[in-house]
């Protein structure tokens, strides 16, 4: 279970560990590059299979990373997302060290949109699924929904960073978070 806590002692404490951390931000390029190389196809289509490999990884990382890396430690149940949005809405939300329930749902809705993007994106260069429109359409879609993740998923990390006091771009960048106890480490 996630802990929760109030940041007011200005220790920190390592919670995204250098996998978590490579991978976000390698994700967040890798993504951006093949959407800007969508007229480029050989490179397209190699960005893609790095985000691929990437997903691959996290997915991985996410049965035997540290602590907060581990998906049992912050996927939430549908009670536990429900009241945590619930929260939000009259802003009363704890804060939470590793991902809050609300970001814990995002990372979900993110890395099965950026994996069904990848498997469209493949299907398009087979010979069975070359020229089928809707397989071109569903890709298309998905990456039209991707951009609504990422524009809720950056709404969220403004919104948490701003009620919570504390910058959680940069705690994506040193890995570093404020705890209210030196040994708070959950």
């Amino acid at each position: 279970m996630q802990t929760t806590c109030t940041a007011t002692s200005g220790k920190t404490i390592l919670v995204w560990d250098l996998g978590v951390r490579l991978f976000h931000w390698s994700l967040v390029a890798m993504v951006l590059a093949a959407y800007l190389t969508e007229d480029f196809r050989k490179a397209h289509r190699y960005l893609g299979y790095a985000v691929i490999a990437l997903i691959a990884f996290r997915l991985v990382w996410g049965l035997i990373g540290s602590y907060h890396a581990r998906f049992i430690t912050f996927i939430p149940g549908p009670i536990r997302l429900t009241n945590y949005l619930r929260a939000i809405m009259f802003a009363k939300e704890k804060r939470y060290l590793g991902h809050n329930p609300a970001g814990a749902a995002m990372i979900v809705a993110l890395l099965v949109t950026l994996g069904a993007i990848g498997a469209t994106g493949y299907m398009m260069g087979m010979d069975r699924y070359f020229g089928q429109s809707w397989v071109e359409t569903t890709h298309k879609t998905l990456v039209d929904g991707l951009l609504v993740l990422v524009a809720l998923h950056l709404g969220g990390v403004i919104l948490a960073s701003y009620r919570h006091s504390e910058n959680l771009v940069k705690s994506m960048i040193t890995g570093r978070k404020l705890v209210d106890e030196p040994n708070n480490h959950l």
